[in-house]
């Protein structure tokens, strides 16, 4: 059936007809989202809703205005570097609905969904981290892009307070630090910063990575974007054990692909605060908010809150030291 909020948005943004109701269905895998797939005359699309809360066990409220700022930062990525974001369509502020083209999985597969299978591409991380980093040091210390991504009431909700708060509430040796981190990184104001950096929302193009998903766009601490997605490699060595040499080479590939475009700060300082976040971002996906849905025994969450404490309670300076202390024995 079609949804009368998408089927407006659409005429709004004069994209269909007042009397033509176009083929549409919804797509799988949305959690703050209503994504759909809309056959227009011109070809297939994608109209993205943000949802006032999010579908996770956990009650997870959190502003729908997220869905504007998801477009400016796609916006503002695609005059950096055209090829990184989807086409962009159209907008709609009303309904909280934007339109981007619609890519093939055929030839656009989910970097996530590679890795599930044990695709560990070296060549892959190594282009997400050089697009990351692009992304940063375009908007590193730009105060009109700062201005309008003040999102951090956006950002809290999103993401310091399910994933580094709760945690703290749920852990209380560590809380401090825990808390520590979410205080630091919301101090931090450096670079325009995606805030789902994740593999799921990574779409492995012919031409290099996309990115998908901005709904945490924030101008603050780009370590988190680096360690959040670098989080991810190492979680899925718990998904796909077998491969797990090829995911920690494409954690150091990312890492090292990321750092030497760093030139608005110190990298070394960059790296630091990531390599802090990291354990505490793995302690997030399984005592968070938002656990990740592929660690199901108890032994494998075991391991990762194993990990993740002791480095909150010592952390590393590097994140090769971070990577080291996940996986000793595969250096």
């Amino acid at each position: 059936m079609p949804d009368p909020i998408i089927l407006d948005a659409l005429r709004r943004m004069r994209l269909v007809e007042p009397a033509v109701i176009p083929p549409m269905r919804r797509l799988p895998g949305g959690v703050s989202s209503d994504i759909w797939r809309v056959d227009l005359a011109d070809g297939p699309v994608c109209v993205k809703r943000a949802l006032p809360r999010l579908k996770v066990d956990a009650v997870w409220e959190v502003p729908v205005e997220r869905n504007r700022y998801e477009w400016e930062w796609m916006r503002e990525a695609a005059r950096i570097d055209p090829g990184c974001v989807p086409p962009l369509v159209a907008q709609d502020v009303e309904s909280g609905c934007f339109v981007i083209g619609f890519l093939a999985p055929e030839t656009y597969p989910v970097w996530k969904s590679q890795l599930q299978h044990g695709i560990a591409s070296t060549a892959t991380a190594g282009a997400v981290g050089r697009r990351l980093v692009a992304i940063h040091a375009a908007t590193a210390d730009n105060r009109d892009i700062a201005e309008r991504f003040a999102t951090d009431h956006i950002f809290h909700a999103i993401r310091l307070e399910p994933y580094l708060l709760a945690t703290a509430a749920r852990h209380r040796d560590v809380g401090p630090r825990l808390a520590e981190l979410a205080s630091r990184t919301a101090c931090t104001k450096r670079t325009l910063v995606h805030g789902d950096a994740s593999p799921k929302n990574v779409l492995v193009g012919p031409d290099g990575p996309i990115f998908l998903d901005a709904e945490c766009a924030w101008y603050g601490d780009p370590a988190f974007d680096l360690a959040f997605c670098l989080t991810h490699l190492l979680l899925k060595c718990l998904w796909t054990p077998g491969a797990t040499a090829g995911f920690l080479r494409s954690f150091d590939a990312l890492a090292e692909a990321y750092t030497a475009g760093v030139g608005w700060e110190e990298p070394g300082d960059l790296e630091r605060r990531a390599a802090h976040l990291v354990p505490a971002l793995l302690l997030a996906r399984v005592d968070g908010k938002s656990p990740v849905e592929y660690l199901t025994a108890e032994a494998d969450r075991g391991r990762v809150r194993q990990v993740a404490i002791a480095l909150l309670r010592l952390p590393a300076a590097s994140l090769s030291s971070v990577r080291r202390a996940w996986a000793p024995h595969h250096d």
